[in-house]
């Protein structure tokens, strides 16, 4: 005698539920995932020279920052990195950058140039004047002391606009 059987139904992806992580679980994983990303790339002694590279870098850095920060690669003569440093945090809009600081701290790791980053947590990565004008402060400043700035990020959690590349500096 044969079994009774039904066909078998797919069903949505939605309606799986069962089988599927919990949300927290993902965002454990995630968080974990993003975490082991951001230790390998901030190796020290790791190259940083092009910048799609060094926006994917600034990217896990700060991409999902709910308040702005703002952050800075110091790098040797040969563009490796000597460390990453979140130096200022802000509000949710603005972040107040001190140069006397940034200056402090490459000459204390002895960099020969650096990479600024920043975070929009409003999601648009387009440079603002005010981000142009404190790229050119600290690119004057850091001439000063035989720095070089290599470029200045504008990061979301969707992408990393590069000032270089777009030739605001």
């Amino acid at each position: 005698m044969r079994a009774l059987s039904t066909p078998r139904m797919r069903v949505p992806m939605k309606e799986a539920v069962a089988d599927r992580p919990s949300q927290a679980s993902e965002d454990w994983a995630i968080e974990r995932a993003l975490r082991i990303l951001e230790s390998r790339a901030s190796t020290v002694g790791e190259l940083l020279s092009d910048p799609q590279t060094c926006g994917h870098f600034f990217r896990l850095r700060l991409g999902n920052e709910v308040r702005e920060h703002f952050e800075v690669a110091f790098l040797d003569s040969q563009h490796r990195l000597i460390s990453a440093e979140r130096l200022f945090s802000g509000s949710i809009q603005t972040t107040e950058v001190h140069p006397r600081i940034v200056i402090q701290r490459a000459l204390a790791l002895n960099a020969a140039a650096v990479l600024l980053a920043h975070n929009h947590p409003s999601g648009h990565a387009e440079p603002s004047p005010a981000d142009r004008a404190l790229t050119m402060r600290l690119r004057e400043a850091l001439t000063l002391v035989d720095v070089r700035v290599l470029d200045h990020f504008v990061v979301t959690a969707e992408q990393a606009v590069s000032m270089a590349i777009r030739g605001l500096m």
